[in-house]
């Protein structure tokens, strides 16, 4: 098992500096109100009958945020609320071991909803119910995902074609629970079929609790600039739900101006969560008037051993197998010279893990490269898979 160093801790502080976004210049100049900074009356949020202590979320990212990696970003603090990678439904119905992997959870990771997709109305009720009998506190719709295999099977962005079903489905399940459901989706199918501002229209009045929207059209895949204006045209079709804007927030720069640009209520981070974990904890302090602290080499290290004696505490020796993934994530985090890195991908047990952590704190920082904007694959288009 790896060994949990003692690391001293220090701080530093960061200046946020002026962000351009020259897409947004003639939107912004014809609508003024837009220029000014958001006046925040509370940090809390309230969805439906859960009252959050943070407007900044961890977004789902399929197979990175599971159990976990939830609680070593909890422990950080700042985390509003976070969200089960997607569930499908007939999976949870089923109890396989796969749908219970994905909602495994404890007290300590809370609050939390459950992210479910399919296509039979049917199905997403029982295990809309089967949730709220184990009890969970929310449900998330995915009508957003932009994979091949999701939309084959009617869920996802698939939903968006056809929007008297994605209302129906909608009605079926917020009709069947007394928890919060909540729906996450994206702006269209493509360009030319832009939906989300009327169907948010139409969850507020079905009883929806808070809508996620990705700035992005089913057609686009994670292709292009999020489009700021789309979710601001979301945020003005509603009148009383939280609007929850979501998509290439990569630090604490990108997640104010989401907020401030298309006046969301909350921001659903999930690859800017990879690429700095401190981001729900930096943006806490900034909403409370606190000076942003950045993590020292020693609170990076710390945090990784963390996060990997939680993955070997719900997987054993296998979690050295699933920690491979993250190791591009905390190699150019850490500034790991791409031999180690290697070796993290490579990783075959705990005994090698210590062995690592011992190298990469003489060896830190060595690397010299910019952070990539995203480490993780995603879909490249309508097709595409993980």
């Amino acid at each position: 098992m790896a060994k949990t160093q003692a690391y001293a801790l220090g701080n530093t502080q960061r200046q946020p500096s002026a962000k351009s976004t020259p897409d947004l210049k003639l939107y912004m100049s014809s609508n003024p109100s837009n220029l000014d900074c958001i006046e925040e009356t509370s940090n809390r949020i309230r969805i439906g009958n859960r009252l959050l202590d943070s407007r900044y979320f961890l977004a789902p990212l399929a197979g990175y945020t599971h159990l976990p990696l939830r609680t070593a970003l909890r422990e950080l603090g700042g985390v509003g609320l976070a969200t089960t990678d997607l569930v499908l439904v007939p999976q949870l119905i089923a109890n396989s071991n796969k749908s219970k992997a994905l909602i495994r959870t404890n007290d300590f990771d809370q609050p939390l909803s459950v992210q479910i997709f399919g296509g039979n109305t049917d199905e997403l009720i029982q295990a809309s119910q089967k949730l709220e009998t184990e009890g969970y506190g929310g449900i998330d719709i995915n009508m957003g995902c932009p994979m091949g295999k999701i939309n084959s099977s009617g869920g996802g962005a698939r939903l968006m074609r056809d929007c008297e079903n994605a209302t129906r489905i909608v009605s079926s399940v917020v009709n069947a629970v007394s928890i919060p459901v909540t729906v996450k989706m994206r702006l269209g199918w493509d360009a030319d079929h832009i939906s989300a501002p009327m169907l948010a229209a139409q969850f507020e009045q079905l009883g929806v609790a808070a809508i996620t929207i990705h700035g992005r059209t089913r057609q686009q895949g994670f292709h292009g600039d999020v489009d700021l204006v789309g979710i601001r045209q979301v945020v003005e079709a509603v009148n009383h739900i939280p609007i929850i804007g979501n998509g290439d927030v990569r630090n604490v720069n990108d997640a104010l101006d989401m907020r401030r640009i298309t006046g969301c209520d909350a921001v659903a981070i999930g690859r800017g969560a990879m690429l700095d974990p401190w981001i729900f904890r930096k943006l806490k302090e900034m909403s409370n008037g606190k000076p942003i602290n950045e993590p020292t080499p020693a609170e990076q290290i710390a945090f990784l051993v963390r996060h990997f004696e939680l993955m070997v505490a719900a997987h054993e020796e296998y979690a050295c197998v699933l920690f491979r993934k993250f190791a591009a994530w905390y190699g150019s985090r850490l500034g790991i010279p791409e031999d180690l890195e290697d070796r993290l991908r490579t990783l075959e047990s705990t005994a090698m893990f210590d062995t690592l952590i011992q190298e990469i704190e003489q060896r830190h920082g060595e690397r010299e490269s910019s952070v990539p904007t995203a480490l993780v694959k995603v879909p490249n288009g309508p097709n595409a898979n993980w």
